[in-house]
């Protein structure tokens, strides 16, 4: 686990480094690359970086009530904007200058098949 870590991290920063865009990438890969480290590999906010000191728990993905809530932007907001630019944690970093909008959709769209449920409005 921590090997992944580290190379979760040195992947980050050889890609802000790198310019800070990332190039067209898949659904699953952006998912594990950008969050799962807090939101874990199944979506259930339980990652490897939360600890018990955590302010706030990051979202649990697979819940349908919280997730039935969200609209398809509002999930697309907090992944460009972060957390704090929509009141929720401020551990939820802004992503929009590092991941390309359209794979922040790809992000979304993956986001939503963990609670196997629809957006907010469809």
């Amino acid at each position: 686990m921590r090997t992944l870590a580290v190379m979760i991290a040195t992947l980050v920063s050889l890609t802000l480094l790198a310019g800070g865009t990332v190039q067209a990438a898949e659904d699953k890969q952006l998912f594990e690359f950008y969050c799962a480290q807090c939101h874990g590999l199944t979506g259930k906010g339980d990652g490897p970086n939360v600890t018990k000191d955590f302010k706030t728990d990051p979202r649990n993905f697979t819940s349908v009530a919280d997730m039935e809530k969200l609209s398809d932007a509002d999930i697309k907001n907090v992944v460009m904007d972060g957390g704090a630019a929509v009141s929720k944690s401020e551990l939820m970093p802004p992503w929009g200058k590092t991941i390309a909008e359209a794979d922040v959709d790809k992000l979304v769209a993956y986001v939503r098949k963990f609670c196997k449920c629809k957006a907010k409005g469809k």
